[in-house]
């Protein structure tokens, strides 16, 4: 196998007690970058971030004060994405060839967003070469499968201890976003894969009070949730998913990736949404609609 990052790929921060039944993860806030990642990428300094989640985990940091643990990424999305399944993989990027169970057909593999990405924001390639097939493979091995599974852990920890348990996938998504047909620039989306990851219920709170909080939210247009949504939202077995997209621009400079004034201010009202979630869940936890659909 090859020789993997030394720094801890994945962080899980521990609540001092798990008193509420959420779970968060941040799977695209990671920025340490392997230098041997660099070294094959034709892509440097601020070019190699487009695909960040810039500063997620902080957003969200209040989960652990808040009774949830959360789940974070050390490593880059455009080093490897776990928001994908595991072989999502595009063929055109690797010397050899890829095994049969690799889906190489997905909608996100043509758009260059397989597992290991072929591109970063704005269509910007990111390998001056070919990778070896076993290279990608070994990537999957040493880090997507590790998160997955302490992922796992920490939602089905949470289910027995709860009887139930919400998944919150934190994300952010470009300041040029806009709804098709529509000329509203959303500052935060909810995504529950057409309701079938979540309560219809929990989405439609969970839009609600990012609207009272001053933001303007909507539900799936255009991002509905990706892979992790999907597979671990299991509304009828009480498991919840919701992913939540952030509009950059309100938080971060998207140029010089620096924090904006208001940084502060949108972390203390995602805060603020993440108490009164848990609140809500707290108060309608014995609803059939939260327990089991």
């Amino acid at each position: 196998m090859r020789e993997i990052p030394e720094y801890a790929l994945f962080e899980v921060r521990e609540p001092q007690s798990h008193t509420i039944p959420f779970v968060y993860n941040s799977p695209h806030s990671g920025r340490i970058y392997p230098p041997e990642f660099i070294a094959q990428s034709r892509l440097q300094g601020m070019a190699i971030r487009r695909s960040e989640d810039h500063y997620v985990d902080e957003l969200f940091g209040e989960a652990n004060a808040l009774g949830a643990p959360m789940l974070l990424a050390n490593f880059p999305r455009a080093y490897l994405d776990v928001n994908r399944e595991p072989y999502e993989l595009d063929p055109r990027m690797f010397d050899g060839l890829l095994p049969s169970y690799a889906n190489i057909n997905s909608l996100r593999v043509a758009g260059g967003l397989g597992t290991i990405p072929r591109i970063v924001a704005e269509n910007m390639e990111i390998y001056a070469r070919r990778l070896p097939v076993q290279e990608g493979l070994d990537r999957i091995e040493a880090v997507y499968k590790p998160y997955h599974a302490a992922l796992r852990r920490l939602i089905a920890r949470t289910h027995v201890q709860f009887g139930f348990g919400v998944l919150i996938d934190c994300h952010s998504m470009p300041g040029n976003i806009r709804v098709a047909g529509a000329s509203v620039r959303p500052d935060v989306i909810i995504g529950d894969r057409y309701g079938t990851s979540a309560s219809a219920e929990l989405s439609r709170t969970a839009v609600g009070i990012f609207e009272e909080l001053g933001f303007t939210a909507i539900r799936n247009k255009p991002y509905a949730g990706g892979f992790i949504t999907e597979h671990y939202g299991r509304p009828s077995r009480g498991l919840h998913a919701l992913q939540i997209e952030v509009n950059r621009s309100i938080y971060v400079d998207e140029v010089t990736l620096e924090k904006r004034p208001d940084f502060r201010l949108v972390a203390a009202a995602i805060t603020s949404f993440m108490r009164q979630m848990a609140d809500y869940v707290a108060k309608f936890a014995s609803d059939s609609a939260l327990a089991a659909e």
